[in-house]
């Protein structure tokens, strides 16, 4: 949970690191309204289709990497080892999908972008 910001009226201070630290006040100074916008649009943003559909994509495609590597049964030692393989590559293999749909979704939006002004 974070800390709740301190009630300085906005002045600097120097946290233990040496580097200047500003606090606001969590009064009527506007700042926790702009906060909360931030907070909804990054709600929104979740809730988007397209990001459901990116992390369906991820999964499915860690899912698939993860049965393509297989396991067996032998040494734990080696085990471990593969077991760290299979995730990095299944990790690899998320993080193409992902940039392949995000590739193709911006090549659409480019098509209608091009398409939307000769119309």
């Amino acid at each position: 949970m974070a800390k709740k910001a301190s009630k300085s009226g906005g002045k600097s201070r120097k946290n233990s690191g040496g580097t200047a630290v500003a606090h606001r006040s969590s009064g009527s100074g506007g700042g926790s309204r702009s906060q909360d916008g931030m907070g909804d649009g990054f709600i929104k943003l979740l809730q988007s289709p397209l990001v459901a559909e990116l992390v369906a994509v991820a999964a499915t495609a860690a899912l698939a990497a993860l049965a393509e590597h297989g396991f067996t049964t032998g040494g734990e030692g080696a085990r471990g080892k593969r077991a760290g393989k299979a995730v990095k590559e299944a990790g690899k293999a998320a993080a193409a999908a992902v940039g392949r749909r995000l590739g193709s979704e911006l090549d659409e939006i480019r098509k209608a972008a091009k398409g939307g002004a000769k119309a």
